[in-house]
């Protein structure tokens, strides 16, 4: 979590810039600004993208997917795009003064020669079928009546003028709005002359709120032939952009489309141009007048095809708060969809989620095309998902088939894991009992600390949730509630110390604080019985294993971590109070014992 001391530094160093800023010609911060002549007009603090419009006018393929997390500025540059190629009656071009793209052959070529179809589905987020479509096709009318020049022309054939005209007073049915694109886009190059550029931002929003809504199927079907109508052998397109969160497999949405140029956050081509790199947060940061703040702006970690990023939502937004530290993006997050995926309906959590709460990395496939529909029944999908929406990022280059190291990119996305396993807990036992739990564990009273930690096991845990490894599920469970002392504590697993690994470990932030491990047995575990010096042979001449009581398995717990040197790491960080304890487990009955 963003830490308080962070905060206090910051204001500090605030009062130290002032001087400095003051001398600055201050200009608006865009925050929430999407559009980018109101942008350019308004005299708003700009990062300049410009070059993105070369890339794309340069594309070697006529259709460009680029999905990428919400709030990286994906309607901007889309915004951006169609001011700079839309041919209209006004001259355009010094919106783009002092930018990059001045400097390209592209700007001669490209600015304000083409006709261009523009939508946005950014904020269609319906809870039903039928409002979406009316959604929809309030848009598709607007499209057309920004366009209804069209009308004063003799161009339009009897039957093509009905059609537009039935759009415009939204009579038209349902495969008529499927093949709007390519109607309009037909009807505006035989006015213009010049093939058609045609603009879809946030293409999946109606997808998502499909899924969540359960109406995916209907949503589906509208978006492939709106789409395909419009992008596939279109011969009156020049150049196709869509953007989102996620690429929606192609037989989902881009079924028989011609090649068309996917470029995901794996990607390196387009790597730079959604997000703040990091020579321009440096030169943001320079310019608002908090250049030596940039160690403190701490929304990087994200990488889109190896290349460092910045989420601009809350670079921009720490600038406009004078260096306060908040989780900006965070705050703007509906997480519903990631916690349903991720605690499927309220099992239990993974155990995966826990080791990247404690900073550690996962290895899962990541599948660039996903069917949303599969996300329900194949769990390897989730993390995908994590990864395209900016909730998880790779570590390092992918490996062998799909596989990559994952891990969470920074402290403002770890608050969305914190919460949501907040909110799992909440639905499952009262807060009451998880804070008495907690209280205790940090105090240092074991005995209440047993009676409330089997209170919240015979809660929340089934003996289904035990089969297997059930070592593994207390595990996660126990390091999922200590979410709660983060403040406090680093918690760490299964990392080596001494001579061996300890199940978990919680590391107090202040050295005069308490140091806390805590190592699992379960109370049946099979040791290898020959070596075993309890064992004894039965009447028959077989080894046999002593049954072991809880208070055996207690000693032995305790024993390994004095054996193989468990508090070493607490001991070299200075911390002199080390409250070891052991944890025994049968199903669901429990045991815990201090050690000395």
């Amino acid at each position: 979590m963003l830490s308080g001391s962070l905060s206090v530094a910051l204001k500090n160093r605030r009062e130290k810039n002032e001087p400095q800023r003051k001398g600055i010609e201050e200009k608006t911060l865009p925050v929430g600004t999407s559009d980018f002549r109101k942008l350019r007009e308004g005299g708003y603090h700009y990062v300049d993208k410009s070059l993105f419009i070369r890339d794309i006018v340069e594309a070697s393929s006529e259709v460009t997917l680029l999905p990428r997390p919400r709030r990286f500025g994906k309607t901007l540059n889309l915004s951006m795009l169609r001011y700079f190629l839309e041919k209209t009656d006004e001259d355009l071009s010094p919106l783009f003064d002092g930018l990059a793209i001045r400097n390209e052959a592209s700007f001669g070529a490209h600015q304000g020669k083409y006709p261009v179809i523009w939508m946005t589905f950014k904020d269609l987020k319906e809870p039903s079928w039928e409002y979406m479509y009316r959604r929809l096709t309030n848009l598709i009318r607007d499209e057309f009546l920004r366009h209804d020049v069209l009308l004063e022309s003799d161009l339009l054939r009897g039957p093509e003028r009905c059609y537009f005209e039935s759009v415009l007073e939204q009579k038209a049915e349902l495969p008529d709005y499927g093949d709007a694109l390519r109607y309009l886009s037909a009807y505006l190059r035989r006015y213009h002359g010049e093939n058609v550029v045609i603009l879809i931002d946030e293409y999946d929003t109606p997808l998502h709120a499909g899924y969540a809504g359960g109406y995916y199927k209907d949503a589906i079907s509208f978006i492939r032939n709106f789409l395909s109508g419009g992008l596939k052998d279109n011969e009156h397109l020049f150049r196709g952009v869509l953007t989102g969160i996620l690429r929606v497999a192609r037989e989902s949405v881009f079924s028989g489309l011609n090649n068309p140029g996917v470029y995901t956050v794996l990607s390196r081509k387009f790597s730079d141009a959604f997000g703040f790199t990091v020579p321009e947060v440096r030169q943001f940061l320079e310019d608002m007048g908090m250049g030596d703040q940039y160690e403190d702006v701490s929304y990087n970690g994200y990488l889109f095809g190896g290349r460092v990023i910045f989420n601009p939502w809350s670079v921009i937004n720490y600038a406009d708060n004078e260096g306060e530290a908040k989780p900006y993006w965070i705050n703007t997050a509906d997480t519903g969809m990631i916690d349903r995926l991720a605690t499927r309906s309220g099992k239990e959590l993974r155990e995966e989620i826990g080791q990247l709460l404690e900073g550690g990395t996962i290895t899962k496939p990541v599948y660039e095309s996903i069917v949303m529909r599969d996300m329900e029944d194949r769990d390897d999908l989730l993390w995908s998902f994590l990864v395209f929406s900016g909730y998880l990022r790779p570590a390092g280059p992918g490996m062998r088939r799909n596989f990559y190291e994952l891990e969470i990119p920074n402290e403002e996305v770890r608050i969305v894991y914190e919460e949501m396993i907040g909110r799992w807990f909440a639905e499952k036992t009262e807060s009451n009992h998880l804070e008495e739990m907690l209280r205790a564990l940090e105090s240092g009273d074991v005995r209440l600390f047993e009676r409330m930690l089997r209170l919240i096991v015979t809660r929340i845990m089934s003996y289904h949730d035990l089969a297997g490894e059930p070592e593994k599920v207390y595990h996660a469970l126990v390091l999922g509630m200590l979410v709660w002392m983060s403040g406090k504590y680093e918690m760490r697993s299964n990392r080596e110390s001494g001579y061996g690994r300890y199940d978990l470990m919680l590391r107090p932030k202040d050295p005069e604080g308490q140091g806390i491990i805590i190592e699992f047995k379960r109370l049946d575990d099979d040791e290898d019985e020959e070596q075993d010096a309890d064992a004894y042979e039965d009447g028959k001449g077989k080894k046999r294993k002593k049954k072991k009581t809880p208070q055996d398995a207690l000693k032995e717990a305790l024993k390994q971590i004095e054996n193989r040197g468990y508090a070493a790491e607490l001991e070299a960080a200075g911390i002199r109070k080390i409250l070891k304890l052991a944890v025994v487990f049968s199903g669901k009955k429990l045991w815990v014992k201090q050690g000395g």
